[in-house]
């Protein structure tokens, strides 16, 4: 793969990874209110607070910085959306380096977001209460609203494939042949209904 292909996939993640994040919290929020009173009160007595804002806490702590009420908030949102631009190539690199049809790779990057990120990594850095202590609707809530971030990811990355196509195609028509649906070939892309 070419380095300007590598960086346009990295571009597009980026943005993939913001409206992946805008998909997943409205789910996320509705998941939660259908959950059972008892399962909300359990949570809410487990979860010190949320994991952004103590990952924001304890890294300027760490470094010695000491930040007010506001600039914990931006850099909460910061370590949020980060986190999520940091996952989202995995998806073009699933699709551009196995046999994965666009939603299968979408759910894998998902699945993998949660269960690292959120069922890993969190709880193990203390930015959330140890995973026994939550009900397990809280875990099936958070793996279902990651599969939405990885669908939503996927969504994007082949919008913006189909568009840099068509642009392609357009400033080259008539000069070559019609672009490829193969991810491995260049920026194209399978569409999201092909296998």
């Amino acid at each position: 793969m070419k380095t300007r292909e590598v960086v346009r996939d990295i571009a597009l993640a980026t943005a993939a990874s913001y409206l992946g994040t805008k998909a997943m919290e409205p789910v996320s929020m509705r998941l939660y209110e259908m959950e059972s009173a008892a399962d909300r009160e359990r949570e809410d007595a487990a979860r010190p607070g949320p994991p952004y804002r103590i990952a924001a806490e304890k890294i300027t702590r760490a470094v010695g910085l000491d930040l007010n009420d506001q600039q914990l908030d931006r850099l909460s949102l910061v370590l949020h959306y980060g986190l999520a631009a940091q996952w989202a190539p995995l998806y073009p690199v699933l699709r551009r380096t196995t046999c994965l049809s666009a939603p299968a790779a979408g759910l894998v990057t998902g699945a993998a977001m949660s269960i690292i990120a959120d069922e890993l990594m969190t709880p193990a850095f203390g930015f959330s209460a140890p995973n026994l202590e939550y009900p397990l609707s809280t875990h099936i809530r958070g793996f279902a609203a990651h599969l939405v971030f990885g669908l939503a990811v996927a969504a994007s990355v082949e919008t913006g494939w189909a568009i840099m196509r068509r642009l392609r195609y357009s400033a080259t028509r008539g000069m070559e042949s019609r672009p490829t649906n193969d991810p491995r070939a260049g920026t194209a892309s399978p569409s999201l209904i092909s296998a």
